[in-house]
């Protein structure tokens, strides 16, 4: 057993950015301990092989939530990372901040657009550059995708004959618009928080990374953090530190509060756990951004789906992708986008439109053996809101997972609207001279009240839960502004579960950005 100045659980978006910044002082010794194995697995390094990752248990925590009775009582497939990188060894790679707004209506001090903008550019390696809204030679790359698409140019072309303006850079003055996502590569491969912020700390003699080590609960001492129980190879350990910072996500770091004794006192009771702190909002509050798909038929052989429909097509793509680092195994979650508003008194956007030219009838599954490609609407600022809960007080066991998406009649409203807006402008010229067919969900879903049915029918998560570990300056929040839990000494959560409310658009960047801001209060509150 050994002694850690910080001790960091769970190697993910913000584990692997802390690692990092904290070591960096030589005085400071970092234990950094994963429940997944190392990022070996070569799909991991291909940005087109999320998909082949989307159900893959050896990387992949591929939980279920609970009956959704909002969605006709579906449970929804729900994908995290449990590998060095964590979700950002797995996601999409699209890179999208949020807007400005998002961070400053969180109104808590510190935490305010322009206290994180400098933690945003700190953070990029940007391939257009240094300017004062992108950050250059920082460990994250964020670039174009290497090939533009003609699909792509239809969708955009069609946007802006809707009136959505064209937008080259979502993540500059503002995300209103339309244009091409930017992703987290470089050179045709994935950059994680792994690959860029871990590897470059690897070899510093102050920090040890253990993998395959689930952290089963925090020993609490007197009031205090001082270390936590884990188990790696089927053996138990222990392991003590100054502070621990809790990075398991918006799933597991509730999880692991409720099973140290820090959560609703009534529930710890009756799984039969000690209640140190009875804090009844850990684990509440859960948002994600709902995320229906409709998908068509192309007129002409120019999708993914026709380049990868044969096994020379394979080839000829992973020889492309081996050679020249472009073609179709480069391309991210999403191709094209546009950021709307469904209503024109809206301030600002409310909707996001992914495009990507490819079709699937099941995420996850296999491509469709027609040209096909997909346009899907995800709502910006959901108002419905679940929760994390433990089933039982065996923590290898998958928490429980309600997420209440179309809860509030807001979320309802914006999906019905956007899904035809959406339409509308996929039947514009000239996006609409590729399409043969709507094949989902076609035209005969044409009320308000089909189209709800079909969210309901269809809808699932685009991957972006928070707000499980509220921060905020009132009693009733799990973290304070500095992230230290209330009510214990010596432990921080940092990572999305911290976000009051979630941000509008894709969360891995925010959530990177939480990491960086986190970085600076423990190294100034280490000095005190």
């Amino acid at each position: 057993m050994e002694h850690y100045d910080h001790l960091v659980v769970g190697a993910g978006s913000a584990g692997c950015v802390l690692a990092n910044r904290l070591s960096a002082d030589p005085g400071r010794r970092v234990l950094l301990l994963e429940a997944g194995p190392r990022d070996t697995n070569p799909w991991i390094h291909i940005p087109l092989g999320y998909g082949k990752l989307f159900a893959d248990n050896r990387v992949n925590w591929a939980y279920e939530s609970e009956p959704e009775p909002t969605l006709g009582g579906r449970r929804v497939f729900t994908p995290r990372g449990k590998v060095l990188g964590g979700s950002s060894s797995i996601n999409g790679l699209v890179y999208i901040r949020g807007q400005r707004e998002d961070f400053d209506d969180w109104a808590v001090p510190g935490w305010g657009f322009d206290d994180l903008l400098p933690c945003f550019l700190r953070s990029e390696d940007q391939q257009r550059g240094a300017s004062a809204w992108h950050g250059a030679g920082g460990p994250i790359a964020v670039s174009d995708l290497p090939d533009r698409h003609e699909l792509c140019d239809a969708f955009i072309a069609s946007a802006q004959a809707n009136g959505i303006p064209r937008n080259d850079d979502f993540n500059g003055p503002t995300q209103e618009g339309a244009g091409y996502y930017q992703a987290t590569l470089r050179n045709g491969r994935r950059v994680s928080t792994a690959v860029g912020y871990l590897r470059p700390a690897q070899g510093r003699a102050n920090l040890r990374i253990e993998v395959e080590a689930l952290v089963t609960r925090v020993i609490i001492e007197q009031g205090r953090a001082v270390g936590v129980e884990y188990r790696q190879h089927g053996r138990s350990h222990v392991a003590r530190a100054g502070e621990v910072i809790l990075c398991g996500g918006a799933f597991n770091s509730p999880q692991l509060l409720q099973l140290s004794g820090i959560g609703p006192g009534e529930r710890l009771r009756e799984l039969g756990l000690p209640v140190l702190v009875d804090s009844p909002q850990v684990g509440e509050g859960l948002q994600d951004h709902f995320y229906v798909r409709t998908y068509w038929r192309c007129n002409r052989p120019i999708t993914i789906n026709d380049r990868l429909s044969s096994w020379h097509g394979k080839l000829g793509a992973g020889l492309q992708w081996l050679l020249t680092r472009r073609g179709p195994l480069t391309v991210s979650a999403g191709y094209a986008a546009a950021f709307v508003r469904t209503r024109p008194e809206l301030t600002r956007p409310d909707a996001q439109f992914y495009f990507i030219n490819f079709s699937i009838a099941r995420r996850g599954g296999v491509l469709d053996d027609f040209p096909g490609f997909t346009c899907s609407v995800s709502q910006l600022r959901a108002q419905s809101r679940g929760w994390v809960r433990l089933r039982s007080a065996d923590p290898t066991e998958a928490p429980a997972i309600r997420y209440n998406y179309l809860d509030a009649e807001e979320d309802r409203r914006m999906m019905v609207d956007g899904l035809k807006q959406l339409r509308r402008l996929v039947n514009t010229p000239p996006f609409s001279g590729y399409v043969e067919a709507e094949r989902a969900p076609g035209p005969a879903v044409q009320t308000d009240e089909q189209w709800l049915q079909f969210c309901r029918d269809t809808g699932e998560t685009v991957y972006h839960p928070t707000s499980t570990c509220r921060m905020g300056t009132d009693p009733d929040s799990v973290v304070d502004p500095r992230l230290r839990v209330r009510g214990v000494d010596g432990l921080r959560v940092v990572d999305a579960s911290v976000m009051p409310a979630v941000v509008s658009g894709n969360t891995n960047a925010a959530v990177i950005a939480i990491a960086e801001r986190a970085a600076e209060l423990i190294a100034q509150d280490a000095k005190r």
